[in-house]
């Protein structure tokens, strides 16, 4: 075999070793959970429902207790169409909750196990932003988003790095296509570290982004800020596309949130 072969095999075998180790049993200690068991009711010391703003994601967002709802062992976030509000002139009512406020999240995994009912012009997203309001200077981590009825989810970094200055493909691509199973729960994960972010569905390790130095600047704000979790049903926007009322409601049932400690720090 060719040293260049050689070295291309052991690089390959070094970066399975490492993605390996980072979901080794034992290495994460479990501190908080949310298993949404309480039917009818919504911790509110974590979650707050997120309120209606000027985006895509938020124009549509409600309090409408339909659209947000504990059920069955779910939170059923829901994209509906605007019957039964008639003094609210937007034409369809979304959910959402974040725990901004109240809830923060720093090194550590993340798992969020959910079912995506589709819809044309659907785009549920999970997703974390800074504590510190920094905006895309402290950066966006996507830990999953869909489209319409797709068998596929985005999970994608954002940063002034990538979204400012364009460059999206360095250190690694900022974003990945992961196929899901389209009808069943999937859990998805994110794994924050010093120095990465590294991504899961399924237990199946889809992406590391790791912190390079660069010349530029910005390429990972992630870094020690701490960042708080956004989950909504979003309709329509410039990505979705079009919404049809006829496939209204499009849903996603959320069954749990995990946020889980590096075990040795809880030792200490």
């Amino acid at each position: 075999m060719k040293k260049s072969n050689i070295l291309f095999v052991l690089l390959l075998v070094l970066s399975f070793v490492a993605c390996s180790d980072k979901k080794e049993p034992g290495k994460w200690t479990l501190v908080w959970e949310d298993n949404f068991n309480r039917a009818g009711w919504l911790d509110t010391t974590t979650w707050s429902k997120i309120p209606r703003g000027k985006s895509d994601w938020n124009r549509y967002m409600s309090d409408y207790e339909s659209v947000c709802e504990v059920r069955g062992g779910n939170l059923i976030l829901r994209g509906i169409q605007n019957t039964v509000l008639p003094s609210d002139t937007a034409p369809y009512l979304t959910g959402g909750v974040y725990t901004k406020g109240k809830r923060t999240f720093g090194f550590g995994r993340l798992e969020i196990r959910a079912k995506l009912a589709g819809a044309q012009g659907a785009h549920p997203g999970i997703w974390m932003l800074p504590v510190d309001e920094s905006g895309i200077k402290g950066g966006e981590i996507d830990i999953m988003e869909r489209l319409n009825y797709d068998k596929y989810v985005y999970q994608t970094v954002h940063s002034y790095h990538t979204d400012v200055l364009g460059i999206k493909d360095k250190p690694v691509a900022n974003s990945v296509v992961v196929t899901i199973a389209p009808n069943d729960y999937n859990v998805f994960v994110l794994e924050k570290y010093p120095d990465s972010l590294v991504f899961f569905v399924n237990d199946v390790h889809t992406k590391t982004y790791p912190r390079v130095e660069t010349i530029e600047g910005g390429q990972f704000p992630f870094g020690d800020r701490e960042f708080y979790l956004l989950m909504a049903m979003q309709l329509g926007g410039s990505w979705a596309g079009f919404v049809d009322p006829g496939s209204l409601p499009a849903e996603m049932y959320i069954d749990w949130v995990r946020y889980y400690e590096p075990a040795d720090e809880k030792e200490q």
